[in-house]
């Protein structure tokens, strides 16, 4: 009679364990993020300079992503979050340390590397615990990073303002990481017995399910793309508000993002995964044509507002929903769809300047927000399960 009491125990420790992870995760990257502008003046490097080095984070993420899936498959989720948490927090001290552009870059690459192996296994911890759950619970734990990316972002802030150099900045977050990850070691789940896992090949095509989750995934993420890369060149050349305002629009994309992901998980339980879908397709697509249309200041920060609430749901319950994949463990199931999804944070920015430049920036958004369409009609393609 007292194992049901210890095992709800047990499942409540496990889900503050991953969570702890989570936000640990997007803590490193905002902490990062935070301090790019710094970074680019202390190694003196131009803007084209500084688009050269950042685009050595995805190419790392890109190398890791193919194999995420089998290295989790063989060794288990539980080691590879406790692996690459402590090497991502050690390498986000690196990139504060080096002087040089090319070695910036290289650290960048690794930097890339472990944080797409924490991303694929925490969220395999997720999927995992989700089964001792009757209800969903992927999207609050995204929203723990997206929390994290507030908190991150604060205390850069406060470190600019004091005047703190990124590497001292960069090595106390790496120690409260660091810190974090060995007192959760003993509470992550452990029930990945990779001897008793099916064989799987090292590139594991998606089937036709996963391919749909991942198509809906690179809608997702060239829709945030758009706002997470252009929301603040579009407050100012079509928005023309005054610079003091320019970043009132991304704030109001990420607090509607961070706050409707810990809400996606009642919304899944009420309406459905595609319903959900399906509303977070038609309301990203109509924030970004409001927008559009109204290029004032006030209808701006609303329709944004409703971008961010559309696209919260998504990317937490397409990883949800591949997880299930009876063809594929839920490490390689995610990996697959992430791989496909990703690849929209990479064509989205370009997309947009492609765009604009013979079109104009109003009518790149028109075009980024017939991704909440594409959405509605993939969503149709989903089955009840992806086996």
């Amino acid at each position: 009679m007292n194992n049901r009491p210890t095992l709800s125990h047990r499942t409540h420790i496990h889900r503050l364990a991953i969570g702890i992870a989570f936000f640990s995760y997007g803590l490193c990257f905002a902490s990062w993020a935070s301090r790019i502008p710094d970074i680019k003046n202390m190694l003196g490097l131009s803007e084209g300079q500084l688009g050269i080095v950042l685009f050595a984070l995805p190419i790392g993420t890109l190398i890791s992503l193919p194999v995420s899936g089998w290295v989790i498959g063989k060794l288990g989720s539980k080691r590879i979050v406790l692996v690459a948490a402590v090497l991502y927090a050690l390498l986000l001290i690196g990139i504060g340390y080096w002087e040089h552009m090319y070695s910036l870059m290289a650290n960048l690459v690794f930097f890339g590397m472990a944080g797409n192996l924490l991303n694929i296994s925490v969220n395999t911890q997720a999927v995992a615990l989700g089964k001792h759950y009757e209800k969903p619970i992927m999207g609050a734990f995204h929203g723990m990073w997206s929390i994290a990316g507030f908190v991150g972002a604060g205390i850069g802030a406060l470190m600019i303002n004091h005047h703190v150099i990124p590497l001292r900045h960069f090595m106390a977050i790496s120690s409260a990481a660091i810190l974090s990850i060995v007192c959760l070691a003993a509470y992550l789940i452990a029930d990945d017995q990779p001897q008793q896992q099916k064989k799987e090949p090292l590139f594991s095509i998606p089937d036709k399910p996963l391919a749909v989750l991942g198509a809906i995934a690179f809608c997702a993420m060239i829709g945030e793309g758009a706002l997470y890369d252009w929301c603040g060149i579009y407050m100012e050349e079509v928005v023309n508000v005054e610079k003091s305002l320019i970043g009132y629009g991304l704030s109001a994309f990420l607090f509607s993002m961070a706050a409707g992901r810990f809400l996606s998980d009642w919304t899944v339980r009420r309406l459905g995964p595609k319903t959900t879908l399906v509303t977070s397709g038609a309301l990203s697509s109509a924030g970004l044509i409001m927008s559009v249309v109204y290029p004032h200041f006030g209808v701006v920060i609303v329709a944004f507002l409703v971008v961010g609430i559309g696209s919260s749901a998504i990317i937490p319950l397409v990883y949800s929903l591949a997880g299930r994949s009876s063809k594929l463990s839920p490490g390689a199931a995610l990996a697959a769809v992430t791989t496909i999804g990703f690849c929209g944070f990479l064509v989205g920015p370009p997309l947009i300047g492609f765009i604009a430049e013979f079109t104009g920036l109003r009518a790149a958004y028109a075009v980024i927000a017939s991704m909440g369409i594409l959405i509605i009609v993939l969503t149709t393609k989903i089955k009840h399960t992806t086996s």
